[in-house]
């Protein structure tokens, strides 16, 4: 286990260090969304009985941003370590390509949650908020950062130079994210647009992790644990296969 967990550390110091970056300007991105959009929209949204909007935006806040950031942390890792040549150093060391999936997605989790709750303590004062099911959250939480974290290993062995990485964020993670019901309710949306959202993957963690919350949901959370959980097992398998092939990492 030695090697995993020194690799591990690696990823979360690497983060760590340059938190102000990493942390702290997520979690102030994530506060201006609240004040702009909870101040805007307040008092002309309604989505849940008794639920004002700014306490339906919170769950979604966060978990945006528990995504987003779990996903540049591994892929930002492996893009900059092949560019700047010090990925050979790992690649020296007798570490299977499970110690690397376990050390770069249990940072990324680790790095994605604490992005969301930094958004929760700055924001969670403004707004009235309620935790009917707190397992639900941490099962949401936990299993959508390490999804995220795996699709950011695939895209940083994908990605050969920093405009690749870019284009892989800015064209499919971002619009994937904000079209998930991050803003709305997928109810207010018009039928072919709901059943698009359906086949969203981001759409199923965010409700799922909204119903923990207020016990109020879009669809089961039995059915959004279900579809979080087959598509992370995928993701990882693609993940886990490029690392044992070595995939643009041993060339």
């Amino acid at each position: 286990m030695t090697g995993w967990r020194t690799l591990f550390y690696k990823e979360v110091l690497r983060f760590w260090k340059v938190s102000f970056q990493t942390v702290a300007a997520p979690v102030l991105t994530s506060v201006l969304y609240m004040l702009i959009f909870g101040h805007v929209l307040q008092d002309h949204v309604k989505v849940y009985d008794e639920v004002p909007y700014t306490s339906f935006l919170l769950p979604g806040l966060m978990m945006m941003s528990v995504l987003q950031n779990a996903f540049a942390n591994s892929s930002s890792s492996l893009i900059q370590s092949k560019i700047m040549g010090n990925l050979v150093f790992v690649l020296l060391t007798p570490l299977s390509h499970w110690s690397w999936f376990v050390a770069y997605v249990g940072s990324s989790v680790v790095r994605g949650l604490a992005v969301g709750l930094g958004v929760f303590v700055i924001t969670g004062w403004m707004v009235h908020i309620q935790f009917v099911w707190p397992l639900w959250i941490l099962v949401f939480a936990v299993l959508g950062a390490a999804m995220l974290g795996a699709l950011g290993l695939i895209a940083g062995l994908w990605a050969e130079k920093f405009d690749q990485m870019a284009a892989f964020q800015n064209f499919i993670i971002m619009p994937m994210t904000f079209l998930s019901g991050v803003f709305y309710s997928i109810h207010s949306l018009p039928p072919f647009w709901q059943q698009l959202s359906h086949l969203n993957p981001f759409f199923y963690m965010i409700d799922g992790f909204r119903y923990g919350f207020f016990g109020q949901s879009d669809v089961s959370p039995w059915t959004s644990l279900s579809v979080v959980g087959l598509a992370f097992v995928l993701v990882s398998a693609v993940a886990l296969t490029l690392l044992r092939t070595g995939y643009k990492i041993r060339n």
